[in-house]
């Protein structure tokens, strides 16, 4: 998209907050260290900041869409109180089952985040923390950074060495994907 606007596509659980497995309690919702400076800093930059997430606790009955929402409400709040915020939240409901375009490493979530905000993918980013993250982003034309989970880090770095998607950067945290983006843009 000529003349789009720069964005930065984010994963959330795992990525911007401690993956707790089918997180359902908004008062559980644990944002990790430097995450909101790394938002603010990609916001004073001008990026667009796009959370694109797999909820599948949602098709598997665990959750509904109302507790996402106070979920997602909890950590724009979380992300408020240091001065960082987010653009927009789009969210796969659905079982892996399903097997549905919007769950990553399908592109339909980022594809309706671009034709929404007006988002250029040659001139964007994707952060995230697993394979599927990498893959969406790079199947949209944007370059991709992975930050491994802390807890499955060693483990990530090891599977990684058999994907097909491979990250531009390989982060020790998020904010070093940030400053790998800032750097890569500046």
């Amino acid at each position: 998209m000529k003349d789009g606007k720069r964005a930065v596509f984010v994963d959330r659980d795992g990525t911007l907050n401690i993956n707790i497995d089918y997180l359902s309690d908004p008062a559980g919702y644990q944002l990790y260290p430097g995450v909101a400076s790394g938002l603010k800093m990609l916001r004073d930059a001008g990026f667009i900041i796009v959370v694109v997430t797999n909820q599948s606790g949602i098709g598997r009955g665990i959750f509904n869409e109302r507790t996402l929402e106070l979920i997602h409400l909890r950590m724009k709040e979380l992300l408020a109180l240091e001065g960082a915020s987010v653009d927009a939240i789009y969210f796969c409901p659905h079982h892996p089952d399903d097997r549905c375009a919007c769950r990553k490493p399908g592109t339909a979530l980022f594809e309706r985040a671009v034709r929404d905000i007006g988002i250029d993918p040659a001139i964007s980013f994707v952060i995230g923390d697993t394979e599927m993250d990498v893959a969406a982003g790079k199947k949209m034309g944007a370059r991709a950074a992975l930050v491994p989970e802390p807890r499955n880090r060693a483990k990530t770095l090891k599977e990684m060495e058999g994907w097909k998607a491979r990250p531009d950067f390989v982060g020790a945290d998020f904010m070093d994907a940030v400053r790998w983006v800032l750097g890569d843009t500046n």
